[in-house]
């Protein structure tokens, strides 16, 4: 508890003086809501008031953002948007269409964005090539959180192939455990299904389908594949996970009810939380079958042009100058469980798992592995990932569905959608 003051307390000292007479309000709306979550959030909340200005909350739960993004659309057609809101992937191109979001190019320039932040990332914070959100972090989407000591008490490895996968699972179900904590949640089932998919796929193929939105692949026997794999997947999961909080289930793998979850790296945070340690009470590996793959996902602000006073003017400045500083990167991401954004980050503070995933970021963006995640909204548009969603989260919860009618079940709704 010591050292987390201490953090803190450099962070704060770090900040710019900023005067009363200036000071203004924030207004962010995310969803941040779990423990890790919200404890990051909380630092960001710190360092606005450090600096003169009050922040109001605008926190809506729900792990995929869907009711955050409701209350959004109310909030802006009705002329009163926050200062900035939880956006990323094609969501910011369209409200920068619609004509939301504010310049940032005044503060890009002043904190040299564009020198420290990767073109892939940089370029999905931009609209008609001026940034209007700011980037907070990377999640790698396809991790798998393992119990070691339920594997131990199972006999069971770790899996590197789904092959893999399904052998250990059979062991831990046999010796009483849950295999696999999921959350029966639409998204949460997308996510599983997403890194089902990158392992049969590969990454070309996944590319293909899910940003080029290719029919040829979408309709392929490979997708077949794709979709029985996740069909088996249902196998280990207990019948209680309809409904389920993403959060709630990386818990039941912290008490060793269960042995492992596909999850992004925004689940370490709730390992952190409770005191545990990677390595020894907690495994982090690729989602098997995708060792040398990268499914990202960035968090990201949106900045709304406001109808407030230039205080608030000045606040809003501020908060996406201070989103980029190296200290918030730093204790926001060391929170979270995700990894900096900036190119430029000394990294000696952060854990093996965060590690690996710069790596394994690093390398895939050299070798052509670095993949969007359609789960998480940032492969293709809104309409289209709902689409998805829908069709997959629908096949998970039948009874017994077909895997070779789900194929042409998914492009006649991705074509409706675009």
């Amino acid at each position: 508890m010591k050292l987390k003051n201490i953090m803190l307390a450099s962070v704060l000292a770090w900040l710019p003086a900023t005067s009363a007479m200036a000071a203004g309000q924030v207004e962010v709306l995310h969803w941040w809501t779990s423990s890790g979550e919200a404890k990051s959030a909380k630092v960001l909340k710190q360092m606005m008031e450090q600096q003169g200005h009050s922040w109001k909350d605008f926190a809506v739960a729900g792990g995929g953002g869907e009711s955050a993004m409701t209350v959004l659309k109310m909030r802006a057609v009705s002329g009163n948007p926050p200062t900035a809101a939880q956006l990323k992937g094609h969501d910011i191109q369209e409200w920068g269409r619609l004509g939301f979001l504010t310049s940032l190019d005044d503060v890009a320039q002043q904190e040299h964005w564009d020198k420290v932040l990767p073109p892939v990332v940089a370029n999905i914070m931009k609209y008609n090539n001026h940034y209007v959100a700011v980037p907070i972090n990377v999640h790698r989407v396809n991790w798998l959180w393992i119990n070691p000591k339920v594997f131990q008490a199972a006999g069971a490895k770790v899996p590197t192939t789904l092959a893999d996968f399904f052998i250990a699972a059979d062991k831990i179900k046999a010796a009483g455990f849950i295999a696999l904590a999921h959350g029966g949640q639409p998204w949460q089932d997308t996510t599983l299904f997403e890194s089902i998919a990158l392992a049969v796929l590969g990454s070309a193929d996944y590319r293909k389908a899910f940003v080029d939105l290719d029919m040829a692949i979408i309709n392929s026997n490979k997708m077949v594949e794709v979709f029985k794999q996740f069909k088996r997947m249902k196998a280990y999961i207990d019948p209680q996970a309809k409904g389920r909080h993403w959060n709630s289930a990386t818990e039941m793998v912290i008490d060793g009810q269960a042995a492992m979850q596909f999850m992004g790296d925004w689940a370490k945070g709730e390992f952190a939380q409770a005191g545990e340690l990677p390595g020894k009470d907690y495994l982090c590996v690729p989602a098997p079958g995708t060792q040398h793959q990268f499914t990202f996902n960035i968090d990201s602000l949106a900045f709304f042009k406001l109808k407030g006073t230039e205080a608030d003017n000045i606040a809003q400045h501020d908060l996406a100058q201070t989103l980029l500083m190296p200290s918030f990167q730093r204790v926001f991401n060391l929170n979270k469980g995700s990894i900096p954004v900036r190119l430029d980050m000394d990294m000696s503070a952060f854990d093996q798992c965060a590690l690996d995933s710069m790596t394994a970021f690093k390398q895939a963006s050299l070798s052509g592995d670095l993949v969007p995640s359609f789960s998480q909204n940032l492969a293709t548009t809104a309409d289209v990932q709902s689409a998805i969603v829908d069709v997959v989260s629908e096949f998970f919860n039948q009874t017994d569905p077909d895997p070779t009618l789900a194929p042409s079940r998914l492009a006649r709704a991705i074509k409706s959608a675009i």
